[in-house]
């Protein structure tokens, strides 16, 4: 099993509990200021608060009945700070953004609200998203709720620490560099990075632009269960994406133990093992041959140049180069070959399974990223290869969920189920099983 935090019903639960009068969209809102208010503040999670508003929300909501398309109705939830609620602020943690207050809400804001969502606030990330920890001079420091000395994960960090909590039922991130990922990983709830271009970023902006969704860079829900999840998924889609619908006995597995550039910490290798075992055991095929896989060190080479252009905005890099039109189109050629060769891997199997980091939730650290030492098997790594399983999945553009699958020691340990391209809702299916399988 893994280490859970909060025994309170998911967002499907609680909106069921509403719909059937059980108690009213008001008395959910309080209860869930009443959470935040008990728990956060050694946790520092919910760093913008709208409780006013929420109130007010959940009032207009009384008396009323849900319609047929809003099976959130009456859910509180917060959101990752990046994402835009008109009258709030959007930073992204940057202290030069600090007053910047939101005129519209983002797309998947406008979708969850259209589905009966209830905004409490939001919740906290680093500067420029760029940290697998959430510290920043606005808000301060998030920890993780399981060891108070460590990350949460980033940047969707405090997403993940309100999730484990109980604070809220539901969340909702963006993932460039494993940002809903690791801290799935790293807090013990459930992630899901879409597909790139499967749910509109728009409003999701680096803070007082309007542009181009960042390259890459995609949004996505978390929650703790993966029906939640799904749901979640489900109402933010742009597209109507397949659905397979297959079981672990029909499903072919192939398991990644282990990066070229980076390997595994044996306290997260271990359930991982263990999980993938029990799949074996139900039934599921489980190939260790990895001569079909991708060249995973020259694509993550690929991975970091881009990522370093898109976090950058074009802007010079460490080295006071500006990457020219011809580089960034080598870049797309480069891409779209990996998501060929990615694709020819899948028609050999159904899921990828490999883990989300290398490493369990660290302890705080005010090193910047790019260079900072993780401790890894009694060694340290640097951040360009602790990113590697991360930047496998985001550099071909591939969905991943997380779940959480056991521990190490008292830190959680989640696994990635990866599909191919667009198989969204396979993936969060798939992992939703294999958690049955694991925890009942």
């Amino acid at each position: 099993m893994y280490p859970k935090l909060t025994e309170e019903p998911g967002a499907i639960a609680t909106a069921a509990a509403i719909a059937r009068g059980e108690m009213s969209p008001l008395e959910a809102v309080d209860a869930a200021i009443a959470r935040i208010e008990a728990l956060d503040g050694p946790i520092n999670a919910v760093v913008i608060r709208d409780f006013d508003r929420a109130r007010d929300a959940a009032r207009a909501l009384g008396g009323k009945k849900p319609g047929p398309d809003q099976p959130l109705f009456g859910l509180p939830m917060t959101i990752k700070e990046s994402f835009n609620i008109a009258g709030l602020p959007t930073s992204w943690g940057i202290i030069e953004h600090s007053g910047y207050i939101a005129r519209e809400d983002a797309v998947v804001v406008k979708r969850l609200k259209r589905a009966g969502a209830v905004f409490l606030g939001k919740t906290n990330v680093p500067p420029f998203l760029s940290d697998w920890q959430c510290d920043n001079p606005n808000y301060g420091r998030t920890n993780n709720p399981h060891d108070h000395s460590r990350s949460p994960g980033g940047s969707s960090g405090g997403a993940a620490a309100a999730l484990a909590t109980g604070m809220v039922a539901a969340e909702y991130g963006s993932d460039i560099g494993g940002s809903i990922r690791v801290p799935a990983h790293f807090s013990g709830v459930w992630g899901h990075k879409t597909t790139w271009g499967a749910v509109s970023g728009d409003g999701q902006n680096y803070p007082e632009t309007d542009g181009h969704e960042i390259a890459l860079g995609v949004v996505g829900p978390l929650a703790r269960n993966a029906e939640d999840l799904a749901l979640l998924l489900d109402l933010t889609l742009d597209l109507p994406l397949p659905r397979a619908d297959k079981g672990i006995d029909q499903c072919r597995f192939l398991y990644l133990d282990r990066h070229p550039l980076c390997e595994v910490d044996d306290s997260v290798r271990a359930p991982i093992e263990a999980a993938v075992e029990a799949i074996a055991a139900a039934g599921g095929t489980i190939s260790h041959d990895r001569s079909a896989l991708p060249g995973l060190a020259t694509s993550q080479g690929d991975y970091l140049r881009m990522l370093g252009i898109a976090m950058a905005m074009g802007a010079p890099g460490p080295d006071g180069k500006i990457a020219t039109a011809a580089d960034w189109f080598a870049l797309l050629d480069a891409q779209t070959r990996l998501q060929r060769e990615w694709a020819r891997l899948f028609e050999g199997y159904d899921f990828v399974l490999a883990p989300p980091a290398a490493i369990p939730a660290f302890a705080h650290d005010l090193t910047l990223m790019q260079h900072r030492k993780f401790a890894l098997n009694g060694g340290t790594a640097g951040s360009e290869a602790v990113l590697a399983y991360a930047g496998m999945v985001t550099f071909p553009a591939l969905p991943a969920t997380v779940l959480p699958v056991g521990s190490a020691g008292h830190l959680p340990v989640g696994m990635q189920v990866i599909g191919p391209r667009f198989a969204d809702r396979d993936c969060v299916a798939m992992a939703g099983r294999i958690g049955r399988l694991l925890h009942g």
